[in-house]
């Protein structure tokens, strides 16, 4: 069990999975979403995920003309756990504070779009675009 929340604890969640692989976005739609390199994420299956308090307190935003969306904290502003398909949500690895001792930068996708300055320092692999397992 992993247990994940915002900055300000209004929002909580759980994972019921043993995850293990970070999946880091280097596209700049994520760098823009997040104000630095990109986002680090951990992705599971939607029957692994669950809502503990805060739901009423998540926003999200579309991204006009692309198929993306983010979601947040209306109180603190931390980005959320959302859809990644119809399948799998992404977790933001950055919020999840209890049994996350495993996790591993194991990929890192959009590798073409990074910016310039991002210098990727470890051994995940490395793919050009999306990578699904």
């Amino acid at each position: 069990m992993i247990k994940g929340k915002c900055n300000c604890e209004t929002v909580v969640f759980e994972l019921s999975c043993d995850a293990s692989d970070v999946y880091f976005c280097h596209c700049s739609i994520c760098r823009k979403s997040t104000g630095v390199n990109g986002i680090a994420v951990v992705v599971v299956k939607k029957s692994e995920f669950q809502w503990i308090k805060g739901k009423q307190n998540i926003q999200t935003w579309d991204k006009p003309g692309h198929d993306w969306q983010t979601s947040f904290c209306k109180t603190c502003g931390s980005t959320l756990p959302g859809p990644n398909d119809d399948s799998r949500m992404y977790v933001p690895a950055g919020l999840l504070v209890e049994g996350d001792k495993k996790l591993k930068v194991a990929h890192h996708i959009w590798v073409d779009s990074k910016a310039n300055w991002d210098e990727i320092g470890d051994n995940g692999k490395r793919h050009p675009k999306a990578f699904k397992n």
